[in-house]
């Protein structure tokens, strides 16, 4: 007996949620040593390019498709809070290369490692929402919530330690929006899990 071929949606927001973690794991990994950041940015934007595919698919399949396995809104909503996620990732590498920033420091490590983390819980919850499992998803929106918690206390601790310690202007400015462009990224994570918990609630 053949395997029931995977619904269209579905397979694309789960392959959005593997390049998510793909792209996250590489930014993470990188991020530590960044020994080669044209290359950095170069990557990070392959796995953004990628994303738009599937997000280009979603639109294409919506326009021609009468049925849908859920809403059609919350299709495009999740595809495009997904999306957000790895631009922002891709726009905070394209920002180590524009404004020449040096090594990386701890904060911005940090940060890269609640995202990788949130980039999980993303795939685990996406991959269950294919399978129609909408409760067994809570467990990882209440995860999503408490990492964008985490990144919001980062951002406080190291603006202000950035505001201490730091006296030229441009070097601040620019730590400054990369801190920033990454506590937005978790916001990004933390709206996924919103998506998620508004289709559990009108799906169950």
């Amino acid at each position: 007996m053949r395997a029931k071929k995977k619904d269209i949606f579905f397979q694309n927001l789960e392959n959005m949620a593997d390049t998510v973690v793909q792209a996250a794991d590489y930014f993470s990994q990188h991020v530590t040593d960044l020994k080669d950041v044209p290359g950095f940015a170069d990557q990070m934007k392959k796995y953004e390019s990628q994303c738009d595919t599937y997000t280009h698919t979603i639109i294409t399949e919506l326009n021609k498709t009468f049925i849908t396995p859920i809403e059609r809104d919350d299709i495009m909503d999740l595809a495009t809070t997904l999306d957000d996620v790895i631009d922002g990732l891709e726009a905070t590498a394209s920002r180590f290369y524009m404004y020449n920033l040096g090594q990386p420091d701890e904060y911005m490590i940090q940060f890269a490692e609640i995202l990788r983390q949130s980039s999980y819980e993303i795939q685990k919850a996406i991959h269950l929402l294919s399978q129609k499992k909408l409760l067994a998803i809570r467990e990882y929106t209440i995860r999503l919530n408490d990492l964008e918690n985490q990144g919001d206390e980062l951002l406080r601790i190291c603006v202000k330690e950035l505001f201490a310690n730091v006296t030229d202007p441009i070097e601040l400015i620019k730590r400054k929006e990369i801190y920033e462009r990454l506590e937005t990224t978790t916001d990004n994570c933390e709206d996924v899990a919103n998506k998620l918990e508004s289709i559990i609630m009108r799906n169950s």
